[in-house]
């Protein structure tokens, strides 16, 4: 490991040689200057983890080195050392941005303790803006796909979005990304080197998701043995990510609004109140206003969640997308064993409607690297369902012929583009899911996987359209 480094700047040589003779027991690689301006030159060349320096210098005092030094590396931690001590100079110090401040009659243990707390804050400072760019890295705006002018501007809201400090509402049908998209937001926010902490509203019961939400109390219920910090408490100083918020129970959805109004929380089985600094992001796949306007969801939560609405597109509205996609997914599964994807591969992705979305065509890709044994993807790696694409497809070699959905359709030739759109799709999508849960057996947790979704949307779309 690397020595850190320690800078002296002192008109006084003996006062450099002591200082430096008292760190390097610590093991610290000391670097001297006797002139402000040659301390200077140094804080460029060097880059130093810590400047120590005499306030009373001629030609260049330690306050005007701090401010000079500081343009330099902003984040540079300053002591300042003086034979003068005073309030006063103390206060100036401190005010310029001074770390600390130390009478000339400093002991070895004042000035060992305070040039480690700089450096203790130094490496905070690098970890800090390490983890920013591995965030930015890992969830950045770059791994967004997507080139259509829906996403261009979806990507210019997240831009303005993330730099407020706004609730945020993110709405899209299933598998259209609204987790990355959140993740995105909290990366990209003044908030991104604090945590990100999601919650799946409708995987859990109203009385456990409370608990879960604002934490309990040791007793407060059977089986609460212990006290447990919630995740709202766990997000303080970040993003909290509420995932379907319009499954969230209408009683929890007025705890969650006062929380959110008053930002403080009570655990539950507590008495005391603790305050909270939290952005909620929130996502969901319905139509929240309708849900309001029904009763289901409190109109007061709705506005406090949604000052920014982000709308996503589903991937059939993303004219020229699915291209781009398939082939970013081809080189995260195929690690460089394809070329790419033929043609007439890239027509038949290109022809079916995706009601899963970008998620449902991730797991088309998947497969399709799985079970190639060329250097290409073909028409034979993709699911029967793929290649129906909503027409009677022809049978391949090896393959039985699948019977498209177009035969129903065909009395509405005359219908509003719309409206007839509509009606494909209702076909098409009862169609696909039938035929999914009998290739794998009425197996609703694999056909939910297979089509990329959760499991409790594949079951509110078999009862959408009455499949048993």
């Amino acid at each position: 490991m690397t020595a850190r480094r320690v800078l002296i700047v002192d008109d006084e040589a003996d006062m450099v040689e002591n200082c430096a003779r008292i760190l390097r027991r610590s093991g610290l690689k000391c670097l001297t200057a006797l002139d402000p301006k040659e301390g200077l030159a140094l804080v460029e060349t060097e880059r130093p983890d810590v400047l120590l320096t005499d306030l009373k210098m001629p030609g260049m005092d330690g306050l005007e080195l701090l401010r000079r030094a500081r343009e330099v590396d902003p984040a540079l931690p300053v002591i300042l050392i003086t034979a003068f001590a005073t309030i006063e100079s103390a206060v100036a110090a401190i005010k310029e941005g001074a770390f600390d401040y130390l009478p000339k009659t400093f002991s070895v243990d004042q000035l060992s303790l305070t040039v480690e707390r700089a450096l203790r804050q130094r490496q905070l400072q690098e970890e800090n803006r390490n983890l920013r760019e591995q965030l930015q890295e890992a969830f950045g705006l770059e791994n967004l796909v997507g080139r259509s002018a829906a996403m261009v501007q979806v990507f210019e809201l997240i831009k303005k979005a993330a730099r407020s400090e706004a609730n945020i509402l993110i709405l899209g049908e299933s598998g259209t990304g609204k987790e990355l998209v959140a993740r995105a937001v909290h990366a990209n926010s003044p908030r991104a080197t604090h945590p990100f902490v999601p919650v799946d509203c409708a995987s859990l019961p109203e009385n456990l998701l409370e608990s879960e939400l604002f934490g309990h109390e040791k007793g407060a219920f059977t089986g609460a043995i212990r006290t447990k910090p919630g995740l709202m408490e766990t997000a303080d100083s970040g993003t909290l990510f509420l995932d379907e918020i319009a499954e969230l129970p209408l009683g929890l959805q007025v705890k969650l609004l006062r929380a959110l109004q008053e930002r403080e929380i009570r655990r539950v089985g507590g008495t005391s109140v603790m305050d909270v600094d939290v952005r909620v992001v929130s996502a969901t796949n319905r139509d929240l206003r309708e849900s309001v306007a029904k009763g289901q969801f409190r109109e007061e939560l709705y506005y406090r969640v949604n000052v920014i609405e982000i709308r996503l597109p589903p991937l059939r509205d993303r004219l020229g997308d699915l291209k781009l996609l398939a082939h970013t997914f081809l080189k995260k599964y195929g690690r460089e064993r394809f070329t790419g994807f033929e043609p007439d591969t890239l027509a038949a992705l290109e022809a079916y409607p995706w009601p899963g979305n970008v998620r449902e065509l991730q797991n088309i890709v998947e497969r399709a690297c799985a079970l190639a044994d060329g250097d290409g993807i073909t028409l034979r790696d993709l699911p029967d369902h793929i290649l129906s694409g909503g027409r009677r497809q022809e049978a391949l070699p090896g393959r039985s012929a699948v019977v498209g959905v177009a035969e129903p359709l065909t009395s509405g030739a005359d219908l509003p583009l719309k409206e007839a759109k509509e009606r494909w799709m209702h076909v098409l999508e009862g169609s696909y899911l039938r035929d999914l849960l009998e290739r794998h057996g009425g197996n609703i947790s694999a056909a939910a996987k297979a089509a990329g979704i959760d499991r409790k949307t594949f079951h509110r779309l078999i009862s959408k359209y009455q499949i048993k």
